[in-house]
């Protein structure tokens, strides 16, 4: 086709080959109308502002676990308890002859301790817990001693600086019963009473 005035020839460009040439110009504009900026090498993502998350609260503040072992239908049962301050091992040990909170008698746990062991005391030596007790006299009426002095080593070997426990009578060493029935000096440890469980 000729133009008007002298001009030159020239060809009419179809509509369906101008949107393909437009089509990449659109898309390099298109970031840049949305606001977002473009970087030429990736950033670091800055945390939330405000304190970090605070570690789980005991369920009892100020108080620390403590465990005991205790008897129910004549096996040896192990209960956790919160308590003030953990202590020492005499400590320990005069609140397992306490015996039974309220609430653990209601959950059907007694204690052999009485009538069975006199316990005077205990230290611990060496990463050992010495437990001094006092012969009983022949009037005690109890034969569950196995029980009895299962219920110490196991409240006793519970702690982390406890390796073992032994029994003196009269500053000397008491064999004393375990479960399956023979007689030790020791040092006894939970496992020579296997009918413990875990906390009830």
């Amino acid at each position: 086709m000729t133009g008007r005035g002298g001009r030159g020839a020239y060809r009419r460009v179809p509509p369906s080959v101008r949107w393909w040439v437009l089509l990449p110009v659109v898309a390099l504009l298109l970031p840049a109308g949305c606001g977002v900026p473009v970087d030429d090498r990736p950033r670091g993502v800055e945390p939330p502002f405000g304190p970090p998350a605070a570690p789980a609260a005991s369920s009892v503040p100020g108080r620390v676990e403590q465990a005991f072992c205790l008897v129910r239908d004549g096996r040896l049962v192990r209960t956790v308890r919160q308590v003030d301050a953990a202590g020492g091992v005499d400590g320990h040990l005069r609140r397992l002859l306490a015996g039974p909170t309220q609430a653990e008698r209601a959950a059907g746990l007694g204690t052999a301790l009485p009538g069975a062991v006199h316990v005077l005391g205990a230290r611990l030596v060496d990463g050992r817990a010495h437990v001094e007790v006092e012969p009983l006299g022949e009037e005690s009426g109890r034969s569950d001693e196995v029980l009895a002095y299962g219920q110490i080593v196991c409240t006793l070997d519970s702690r982390a600086d406890v390796s073992g426990v032994s029994f003196l009578l009269r500053g000397g060493p008491l064999e004393v019963p375990r479960a399956d029935g023979s007689l030790s000096a020791g040092p006894l440890t939970a496992a020579d009473y296997p009918a413990v469980t875990g906390p009830d």
